[in-house]
């Protein structure tokens, strides 16, 4: 799966790292491990499963809304996505269910949120190098919705979208439809994120990991923004040569896989059932 980091062209950088002393953190695991097919599947499977628990911490949740897919990796055509009507906070390895273009349930047992299928189906076909999509109706995500924009550089952080960051101004209701679809696929672009007005943020990424890691970081600059803007005060936004620079570093996908894992370790240690 092709990844586009300018920190990935160094074979210097894709060595072991050392294991005490000083890391530069744009330099520190940039290239994914390859994994045979069967590890591969099981490692993103877990890795959606923990996104799904550590979001339910987060409080991204609301009702029946949400969904994360991973491509499988031994059939690309195909995904897997958590159940409908299943808390995240519940959902654990043997709960997903992996669909095909068609719609039609290939492994595991449970309904899908046909409009988790469509969205997710139009992406995975419009990007090859997307492994992971992310969509959850979260309060920041959906405030953000109503403005219209992308996210500025108002922060280092925010950077990670700066000319990553589409917005789809259009509202056609619940994306249940392809064509409907196929609208969000387009809109997303070469992008790793979009948000739909009146609705909320989808991200994605080259891994479970990063496409998740994007959600958060995004939620969190939709969070600072709006509060930035609020205070009455003057908000300065980052010049373009600073926001082009934290734009290669902080939208590392190497860094967001790193950080993902950090988040991932604590909730396998809270909720060690979910692997099951």
């Amino acid at each position: 799966m092709p990844y586009s980091d300018e920190y990935m062209q160094s074979d210097s950088m894709n060595q072991t790292p050392p294991q005490t002393g000083l890391i530069d953190s744009n330099k520190y695991r940039t290239q994914p491990i390859v994994r045979a097919d069967e590890e591969e599947r099981e490692h993103r499977k877990a890795r959606l499963v923990g996104a799904l628990r550590i979001f339910a911490d987060m409080r991204f949740t609301e009702g029946v809304a949400g969904h994360i897919t991973a491509r499988d990796p031994g059939e690309p055509e195909t995904f897997w996505v958590n159940p409908y009507a299943l808390h995240f906070s519940s959902v654990r390895v043997s709960d997903l269910i992996r669909v095909d273009g068609s719609g039609c349930v290939l492994d595991g047992s449970g309904v899908v949120n046909r409009a988790a299928f469509e969205i997710h189906h139009a992406i995975h076909v419009a990007r090859s190098d997307v492994v992971s999509a992310v969509h959850t109706h979260t309060i920041a995500g959906r405030a953000w919705s109503t403005i219209g924009r992308p996210v500025s550089p108002l922060v280092q952080e925010a950077c990670a979208f700066y000319k990553n960051h589409a917005v789809l101004n259009d509202y056609d209701g619940i994306v249940s439809e392809p064509l409907k679809a196929v609208a969000v696929a387009t809109a997303l672009g070469d992008k790793r994120a979009v948000t739909l007005m009146h609705h909320g943020n989808i991200t994605v990424g080259g891994s479970v990991e990063e496409a998740a890691w994007w959600f958060i970081t995004l939620d969190r600059c939709c969070q600072i923004e709006m509060t930035a803007r609020g205070s009455g005060c003057e908000v300065h936004q980052m010049r373009d040569d600073w926001a082009s620079l934290a734009a290669r570093q902080f939208g590392n996908s190497g860094k967001a896989r790193v950080s993902f894992d950090m988040l991932y370790s604590v909730a396998l240690a809270k909720y060690p059932d979910m692997v099951k």
